[in-house]
């Protein structure tokens, strides 16, 4: 069986899935794209998030990048309200932090890593654009995770002060988002390179 192994850029209000519920919905098959038909998305972004989405047929990369055991880290480059500080950040990095789960439970997360960026990601205008408020300020940061619960990165910056108003993933595992990427962007990638990453 071959493999197919694709990164795109996931538009801002587009589902990470093939199959539209809804008749307002915006799916990956709006895409004016050919994948092979047992290509799927590897993962998941929330419709407002944007950004980089494997997609393959591969299941060994499915379990290597899904299963808890194996955990590896997800970068976000995430616009934030407000100009959070280093003790805000430290609190996303020592663990611990309290968020709540679609089934109304409680999860304490695990540590993350997170960096106030001087400046901001050189990225494409979202369609439509954040609202502007001219009397709060905004701020960026890079944020990692090793897990990746309903919303986290939201729920995270939410329970410290900062509501999250721009949401980019730029790096699952190994890969990161090429570059000049633009949404709906997609490239396909070399098997071997795959290969050689994954060991």
């Amino acid at each position: 069986m071959d493999h197919y192994y694709y990164i795109i850029y996931k538009p801002y209000r587009m589902l990470s899935q093939f199959t539209q519920e809804q008749p307002n919905h915006i799916t990956l098959a709006h895409l004016d794209l050919a994948f092979p038909k047992d290509v799927y998305p590897v993962g998941r972004l929330d419709a407002d998030s944007e950004g980089l989405l494997l997609l393959s047929n591969d299941n060994g990369l499915k379990t290597r990048l899904l299963n808890p055991k194996n955990s590896h880290w997800r970068y976000y480059w995430v616009q934030v309200e407000g100009q959070p500080q280093e003790e805000d950040l430290e609190k996303l990095r020592a663990g611990g932090l309290s968020i709540k789960l679609p089934s109304k439970k409680r999860y304490a997360c695990l540590p993350a890593k997170a960096e106030l960026l001087a400046q901001p990601p050189i990225l494409p205008e979202r369609d439509p654009p954040v609202r502007f408020r001219a009397n709060i300020p905004t701020s960026w940061l890079r944020l990692g995770l090793k897990e990746g619960k309903n919303r986290q990165v939201r729920k995270m910056t939410a329970a410290i002060g900062f509501p999250t108003l721009r949401l980019v993933r730029q790096q699952i595992g190994q890969w990161s988002m090429p570059e000049n990427m633009q949404p709906s962007d997609c490239l396909q990638l070399d098997k071997e390179e795959v290969l050689q990453l994954l060991k």
